[in-house]
């Protein structure tokens, strides 16, 4: 008998989360500007589907600053969110492998870079993917806006969706966000007749356009625009042609890539 009234409060519970969720919408798609109360009733409504952003603290030359990807990967996910109509996101994870620390090597030869290790950076995955789980959410997506560590999104997604694969919780590595940022947009910009020398692959024309378009701030445009190419302060391409309007079209691209794959993710049994 006990059991059977907690059966019924626990249901009447969740019954009055639900209204009120639809009652009052929410004022953000971030968890971290939410109440706990919030999330558990907007999770009590149906919205079991969380994105988590990844980003990274590195150099990008002189003209962009170390959060790039952290901006962008913050901005994109809650317009991919809203898009959707049935996520929430995650903080951002701004710690990622960036290159040996001792001695340094790769991004870390640059002043205000932060690295940790793979395995360090998977177990931080795995414990948010965890975390999120306990909560209710039952769609879990990985977007990750730099490029060196896709496959270790791939990885932990891979083993929580073994572990899980009796449970009706889904861990996705969205890579078509960054194959879109890192493939088709700059298949775009040479189609407009700019160059591989200008496009190039770090902190040149894509990444500052790219930049621009989310967040003008975070790029310094009077060294951005007079600056000279050269990889000995980081610097693969040309970004002196990068604007914001130039930057558009590869956001709408990020965007409309990585609804698109979430959404086919959904339908998988």
């Amino acid at each position: 008998m006990v059991l059977r009234i907690r059966r019924v409060l626990a249901v009447s519970w969740l019954c009055m989360l639900a209204a009120t969720a639809q009652a009052s919408p929410l004022p953000s798609v971030y968890l971290e500007d939410l109440t706990s109360r919030e999330v558990a009733s907007a999770v009590a409504a149906g919205m079991t589907t969380v994105i988590v952003p990844i980003g990274g603290t590195e150099q990008s030359g002189p003209a962009i600053v170390l959060g790039k990807h952290n901006r962008r990967a913050h901005i994109l996910a809650a317009r991919i969110a809203e898009r959707l109509g049935d996520a929430l996101v995650a903080p951002v994870i701004a710690y990622v492998p960036e290159g040996s620390i001792e001695p340094p090597a790769e991004h870390m030869r640059f002043a205000g870079t932060v690295s940790i290790t793979p395995s360090t950076f998977e177990q931080l995955l795995e414990s948010t993917a965890r975390s999120l789980r306990a909560h209710g959410f039952r769609e879990i997506v990985f977007i990750g806006d730099h490029g060196g560590y896709q496959e270790n999104l791939r990885q932990v997604a891979r083993q929580l969706n073994a572990a899980w694969a009796a449970t009706p919780v889904r861990v996705l590595a969205c890579s078509e966000y960054y194959n879109a940022a890192a493939h088709e947009y700059p298949r775009w910009l040479a189609q407009q007749g700019y160059s591989n020398a200008q496009i190039g692959s770090h902190a040149g024309l894509a990444d500052a356009a790219l930049s621009l378009a989310i967040d003008p701030s975070a790029v310094r445009g009077d060294i951005l625009h007079q600056q000279e190419p050269g990889v000995a302060e980081g610097v693969h391409g040309d970004a002196r042609a990068a604007t914001a309007a130039l930057g558009a079209p590869g956001i709408e691209l990020i965007i409309d890539r990585s609804v698109a794959a979430i959404r086919k993710a959904a339908l998988r049994p």
